[in-house]
């Protein structure tokens, strides 16, 4: 039984501009106790007897100053009560921020429960597999960690921004003689509403088309074998927005905003034709102001999910389970307001996990009214920061990773 969960912690970990230490050392005590209290109730719910969590931005973006808390926050995670039953862990983090060649932020942990036997990592300089056993912490420069791979995007897939963060870590597991890969992935974001707004789809769009096919090239080169793989982070992915207001706003007329020095488009404003020429839409570079959030959350923003096309390209390639969730982002980072949205932005699911075709037959369906397969997002009620993380949870065919596997036995605890 395997879960996969991802977490984008950005806000979590970015609290550094409390000017009292103590304060911060409280909040970020309670804002972990929110991660911890909802992390265990995936736990206990669900059961897994192996557990992936992947983390973005891990040290959040003012990580100089808030590196130094990360040590404490995994030696919790690892000693908390909902971990007990898991006596072997692995933990890997990118926390080498002063190396702007490699720094990817990035941190993914995996932890395997005391009845899961003969569990087996591979070793990618090695090229063969060894047991798991024991607890280990990888971090700082994880390029010489044989156990994974990381790689930083190159700049050139995204100029604008001046340091990138952007990257992805794969392992590589075989439980019960079903071998896949975990990857850890960040993808780029959008700089500006007002640039995604010009084309449909936008030119962020097909940056990230670029960084998401790089990445899935790279697992499956032929350095070597191929296994079934999933794929989970913040892969930034956006509605479309120009059909997005070009829907919301069908019946409103298009105010422009120029620049004075330099006629550049500022703002846009969408007002209704009546109703006194009623603001619907504020559009800003950092400015997504919609009059009415509940179309966001009505049915979880179901209606919107025709407009969540970037996928759309890789369907070949990449699987993903029905979405039955509200957008992962942007939330606010107010403790109070955990189902508000943030005008920043508007509302997508850039949270995701996704697999391989040949992964999808990992997952076994029930043949009765048990559900096993979920896919959900965790703390819809409570503040994790911008993002909220998503988990899969499933169960997977003992061998059923190998070409000549046997795919009928659900997989056993040995």
């Amino acid at each position: 039984h395997a879960l996969t969960s991802d977490a984008h912690l950005t806000a979590v970990l970015s609290v550094t501009s409390l000017a009292d230490g103590s304060a911060f050392r409280n909040l970020w005590i309670q804002l972990f106790t929110y991660l911890f209290f909802c992390l265990s109730q995936v736990v206990h719910a669900h059961k897994p007897h192996f557990m992936a969590l992947h983390c973005q931005e891990f040290g959040g973006k003012n990580y100089e100053a808030s590196m130094s808390h990360v040590d404490k926050f995994v030696k919790e995670l690892l000693s908390s009560d909902a971990m007990k039953d898991y006596n072997r862990a692995r933990v890997y983090l990118d926390e080498n921020y002063k190396s702007q060649e490699h720094f990817t932020a990035l941190g993914s942990f995996y932890f395997l429960h005391e009845s899961l036997k003969n569990i087996y990592q591979f070793d990618f300089k090695a090229k063969k597999y060894k047991k798991v056993t024991g607890k280990e912490i990888y971090s700082d420069t994880l390029e010489s960690t044989p156990m994974l791979e990381k790689e930083k995007f190159p700049q050139d897939y995204f100029p604008e921004c001046k340091w990138s963060r952007k990257g992805f870590i794969r392992t590589r597991w075989c439980i019960t003689d079903c071998a896949f890969d975990l990857v850890n992935i960040h993808l780029f974001h959008d700089a500006s509403n007002l640039i995604a707004w010009e084309t449909s789809p936008s030119v962020y769009s097909g940056i990230r088309h670029k960084a998401l096919g790089y990445v899935l090239d790279r697992i499956i080169d032929q350095r070597f074998e191929k296994v079934s793989y999933f794929v989970f982070g913040d892969f930034n992915f956006r509605l479309d927005a120009k059909a997005v207001v070009e829907t919301l706003c069908a019946k409103a007329t298009m105010q422009t905003v120029r620049a004075a020095d330099t006629n550049e488009v500022v703002k846009l404003i969408f007002r209704e034709s009546d109703n006194d020429r009623k603001v619907m839409l504020q559009l800003e570079k950092k400015l997504f102001d919609y009059f009415n959030q509940d179309v966001f959350r009505d049915n979880n923003g179901t209606a919107l999910l025709e407009f969540d096309r970037e996928l759309t390209v890789f369907k070949d390639r990449l699987y993903e389970l029905d979405i039955s969730f509200p957008p992962s982002y942007p939330y606010s980072e107010d403790s109070s307001q955990g189902k508000q949205y943030m005008n920043t932005r508007c509302p997508a699911w850039c949270d995701r996990i996704l697999m391989s075709h040949s992964a999808k037959e990992l997952i076994l369906k029930s043949e009765n009214d048990e559900k096993i397969v979920v896919y959900d997002h965790i703390g819809p009620n409570v503040c994790m920061g911008d993002h909220k993380p998503v988990f899969l949870s499933f169960r997977i065919a003992a061998g059923a990773g190998k070409p000549i596997a046997n795919v009928h036995k659900c997989c056993v605890v040995q």
